[in-house]
């Protein structure tokens, strides 16, 4: 098996899915005495049940600080990547393996580069994280080398090892998909087929976060919904004993979040409570895993 198309357990089990929160989700989150701090946040983030986090790699004079609490609270770690360079990119990995990190998202640079060398550079992301053993998942994300929906297609179409993190906010903005769209569904499902990593994250077609409503009324809540099961469903089918699905929580701080007095007029007030949406989120694909977990594969 391909390392970087799964993300291992240390001890065999049925394959499954775990809830991770992000932390770059976490900015500015608090209560009416401030925002929380590291360590609040780290209780917080294991008291609401999930099972890991996705962050950056930390700096050497933080690094002590958060392997003591995620071991503390059981929770694995994922951390971005912003890669260009495949050999800057295995450094990179090295020092994540060091750290003791789960899986990598790659956001890989950048939306210029396309065609042939937009796959070479692919190749080499890969390669790196074969290379090193660990799990990579290149995110479907605009303003990266997967910057839409049709050159993403391509890639999956040329490169068989290709893993992704789905996140199909980005592209139902970027190309308005306020609408169903056969052709659109259709390269949608070629994607799904490549699913290791989901993020959560609901958009409209015209702003890349929306507020869901306290029992997912949004219109759009019941498209990503069935994207979001047809993924776990894809990579239930090939999964292996042991493997692990990340579904990532990631609703992001202003300017992803809307801002009622909008972007650039700070202090920003954000018309959402994005630790519960995020807990909303949490829940609903819990609910879509049950379902997939009673599937016939």
């Amino acid at each position: 098996m391909n390392p970087s198309t799964k993300m291992n357990e240390a001890h065999p089990s049925t394959p499954g899915m775990e809830i991770h929160q992000s932390w770059w989700a976490m900015r500015g989150i608090g209560d009416n005495r401030g925002e929380w701090s590291i360590e609040k946040k780290i209780a917080e983030i294991a008291k609401a049940g999930f099972h890991g986090i996705l962050g950056r790699l930390p700096a050497p004079e933080e690094a002590e600080l958060w392997r003591r609490l995620l071991d503390r609270y059981g929770l694995r770690f994922g951390i971005e990547a912003f890669p260009e360079d495949p050999d800057d990119f295995a450094e990179f990995l090295r020092q994540a393996q060091e750290f003791g990190v789960s899986y990598v998202n790659a956001q890989v640079k950048d939306s210029f580069v396309v065609g042939k060398q937009a796959i070479s550079r692919l190749q080499g992301i890969i390669a790196a994280g074969a290379e090193e053993s660990i799990p990579v998942f290149v995110e479907t994300h605009r303003g990266r080398i997967t910057q839409d929906l049709l050159r993403t297609v391509d890639y999956v179409l040329a490169l068989p090892d290709l893993r992704l993190t789905i996140d199909f906010s980005h592209y139902v903005l970027a190309g308005e998909l306020l609408l169903e769209d056969e052709r659109a569904e259709a390269c949608f499902q070629i994607l799904l087929e490549r699913t290791s990593c989901i993020h959560g994250r609901v958009s409209n077609g015209e702003q890349i976060q929306v507020d869901i409503g306290p029992d997912a009324e949004h219109p759009m809540t019941g498209r990503f919904l069935a994207w979001w099961k047809q993924g776990m469903i894809n990579w239930r089918s090939g999964a292996r004993p042991g493997e692990i699905l990340p579904f990532v929580c990631e609703l992001g701080p202003v300017p992803y979040a809307i801002a009622q007095n909008g972007y650039g007029q700070a202090p920003y007030a954000e018309i959402s409570n994005r630790w519960e949406q995020s807990l909303l989120l949490k829940r609903l694909a819990e609910e879509v895993w049950e379902s997939v977990e009673g599937y016939s594969c």
